[in-house]
């Protein structure tokens, strides 16, 4: 078994990591570091990071914390010799996501960053359809994550800061997907702005990624009150829409067990529907499966398969990250050039 620690536990710790973990016979929670009272997790706590590697027999960390500390923690568990599962997004900057790519390599330890929602259901089935040739090819990908948020909250990812903001929150999965999808764009014009009196963060964002052959419109905001399609692909033969959100994190939350056979199952009334010049049909929305990201990472750290979200691609999403911000500060479009 893998002994595993986790840095923080928030919201994200308690909806997906704790209880994939805790579903996944490959792994051993060991030890805990939280700045909350947590009486119903019966392991070994510790009230830092140094502590915890010092005493800990911990291989796996898994770090949750606030993006603003990602780097930091993620650097002293690389020193020390142990894996690291990062939060999306990975770090604030890219100079940051190459130091660790580094200080990985140099201590032979596996880097993964937690981009779950490659296991999507909707996003499965958007990729599997392309990969089928359903649509022909494609010219244009419209992907929104909208939510109706009108005030603002007083919480780290919305008081400024490193990280802080919805680009780097939803801006990370929607990036990952993008780039998952159909590699680096040639350019980026991003629009990322404080759309909320009294906002101090980025809460909208309407990026549009430039390729050679096709566009890619990336969009969240904070005052989508109304249905709104979750994606648009047009191809040359066929439209995708797809409207509605994953189950898994509602089932998790809930306390639905991944191995439950309505995990991750969409409700047919959710399922997208593909249009053609002469018709349009159903189609069945594949299982979403975020189990199997930490599949692949007990894998992996055994040796019996690469990884599938390694840090050089996450590293990716950070560059599109800045970019995108950079393009919307200066008011222009912007060319991809990754530094050396």
């Amino acid at each position: 078994m893998i002994n595993t620690a986790i840095i923080g536990c928030g919201m994200s710790a308690r909806t997906f990591h704790l209880p994939l973990i805790a579903a996944n016979p490959a792994y051993r929670l060991t030890a805990l570091i939280s700045s909350r009272e947590q009486p119903d997790l019966a392991i070994p706590r510790y009230a830092d990071a140094g502590t915890m590697l010092a005493e800990s027999d911990a291989e796996l960390v898994i770090i949750t914390a606030p993006n603003s500390v990602h780097y930091e923690l993620a650097a002293e568990c690389l020193a020390a010799g142990r894996h690291v599962v990062l939060e999306k997004p990975m770090v604030n900057t890219f100079a940051e996501g190459q130091a660790l790519i580094r200080l990985a390599a140099e201590n032979r330890r596996l880097l993964s960053v937690f981009h779950n929602r490659r296991w999507d259901s909707d996003y499965l089935t958007l990729k599997q359809l392309l990969a089928d040739g359903v649509l022909g090819a494609p010219r244009l990908l419209i992907s929104r994550w909208d939510r109706y948020r009108p005030q603002v909250r007083d919480r780290w990812r919305e008081n400024p800061g490193a990280g802080a903001g919805v680009w780097y929150d939803l801006g990370a999965h929607l990036l990952d997907q993008a780039i998952d999808l159909f590699g680096l764009p040639q350019a980026v014009t991003g629009h990322c702005r404080a759309l909320r009196p009294g906002s101090q963060t980025v809460d909208y964002a309407h990026v549009q990624l430039h390729y050679a052959t096709h566009e890619v419109v990336l969009h969240t905001a904070p005052y989508c009150n109304a249905p709104v399609a979750r994606f648009h692909l047009e191809g040359e033969c066929a439209t995708y829409v797809k409207y509605g959100l994953d189950p898994q994190e509602a089932q998790l939350k809930a306390g639905m067990h991944p191995a439950d056979p309505a995990y991750g199952v969409e409700p047919a009334d959710q399922h997208g529907t593909l249009y053609t010049e002469n018709d349009s049909r159903c189609i069945i929305t594949l299982r979403g499966n975020f189990p199997a990201y930490y599949a692949n990472i007990a894998a992996a750290i055994r040796g019996e398969a690469p990884l599938t979200v390694t840090a050089e691609q996450a590293l990716h999403v950070i560059y599109l990250t800045e970019l995108a911000q950079q393009s919307s500060d200066e008011g222009r479009r912007l060319p991809v050039a990754l530094p050396a």
